[in-house]
């Protein structure tokens, strides 16, 4: 696909579109069309869900045209409930709040082309967290040397869930 020229539009809990949960699970389904076999990757429904339900939930959309090429979406953690604290990460200056990066996806035929990055960058824009988390898979070693020239850092590895990937908790400041 060649490049296009690619609008962003910002979502959030509260006001989403009818359809919204759908083209989420669809732009996944083609992100992840290999790996859909793998009953973790079945499971993307759910994850849509506790994800829109939170309060501050917050997503931007990239499209082309009227087509959906890719999202980036999370929500801020609850104080306390914030599951990157069993690394070792030790904030500077301490902190007062998370925001989750729960995805970051972009479909195949609009990749490298900066899109991730643009997605990103747009929803953590208005963030006022002192700091972003994520999870990269740790079988994908240029995601995380991705997110690292974006400013994370891998505090420790996890395996939230008993069919999940092994991941890799990358944390990046807010405030700096």
């Amino acid at each position: 696909m060649e490049s296009s020229v690619i609008d962003l539009r910002h979502f959030q809990h509260g006001s989403l579109p009818e359809g919204f949960r759908q083209m989420l699970i669809d732009v996944h389904a083609d992100a992840y069309a290999d790996q859909m076999e793998d009953p973790f990757h079945q499971r993307f429904a759910w994850f849509v869900d506790h994800w829109t339900g939170m309060d501050g939930f917050s997503c931007v959309v990239a499209y082309d045209a009227d087509e959906p090429v890719g999202f980036a979406y999370g929500a801020p953690l609850a104080p306390g409930r914030e599951w990157w604290r069993s690394t070792d990460y030790e904030p500077n200056n301490g902190y007062s709040s998370t925001y989750a990066v729960s995805e970051v996806m972009v479909r195949p035929g609009w990749r490298k082309q900066g899109i991730s990055e643009r997605l990103h960058e747009a929803l953590l824009k208005e963030r006022t967290e002192d700091l972003a988390v994520l999870l990269v898979d740790v079988t994908h070693p240029k995601v995380q040397a991705l997110y690292e020239t974006w400013g994370y850092a891998k505090t420790g590895e996890q395996q939230p869930f008993a069919d999940s990937p092994v991941y890799a908790v990358m944390v990046r400041d807010l405030r700096g």
